[in-house]
């Protein structure tokens, strides 16, 4: 749900689940057979296991991390794993890269011009995001949602990010008047 305000986007577990299936739908219907998807660490993640368990393509990893500062909220230097984690050895053939959004544009550009550099095994070379804000330097293939207004996006998750165990061990010990036990 958009903010009245149009500067926050508040995304619910199942609009979420629902985005990434509409992702993987416009990728089917495009008719592009690749061969294994590279999911970008940490937002690509669950999209990139969503998508890959329904092509039921191999899932690789590379991390990136540029939003670091104030629990994730404000972009800074943007860092790149020195290798990508393949089921298959070194990547190649078609690829698909999966992110969460295209927000600057910033980590897709970087990104993809590091694998081109590096990966020339890699024939082809597609991307894939949920949301594409206005603004963004950068232009998927894929996705789900433009956001004219560049809002920020709470997704559902996010409340981890700023969630100690300590206040799960408190949660759980309130709920249930004992330890936690397995």
């Amino acid at each position: 749900m958009l903010s009245e305000d149009k500067k926050h986007l508040f995304v619910s577990d199942r609009e979420y689940h629902q985005s990434i299936e509409k992702l993987a739908v416009q990728i089917h219907l495009s008719h592009w057979d690749f061969d294994i998807i590279l999911c970008l660490a940490r937002g690509g993640m669950r999209p990139g296991d969503i998508i890959s368990r329904i092509f039921d393509k191999p899932l690789a990893i590379i991390s990136t991390s540029s939003y670091r500062v104030e629990h994730g909220t404000v972009q800074g230097e943007l860092d790149i794993a020195k290798h990508i984690t393949s089921p298959r050895g070194e990547i190649a053939g078609r690829v698909l890269l999966v992110d969460d959004l295209a927000d600057t544009g910033h980590t897709l550009t970087e990104i993809v011009a590091m694998i081109k550099r590096k990966y020339p095994a890699i024939t082809e070379l597609r991307t894939a995001v949920i949301w594409v804000k206005q603004g963004a330097s950068f232009h998927p293939d894929y996705y789900t949602e433009f956001l004219p207004t560049a809002p920020w996006i709470h997704q559902p998750f996010e409340c981890y990010d700023t969630t100690r165990p300590n206040q799960l061990v408190e949660k759980y010990q309130a709920v249930k008047g004992a330890e936690v036990v397995n």
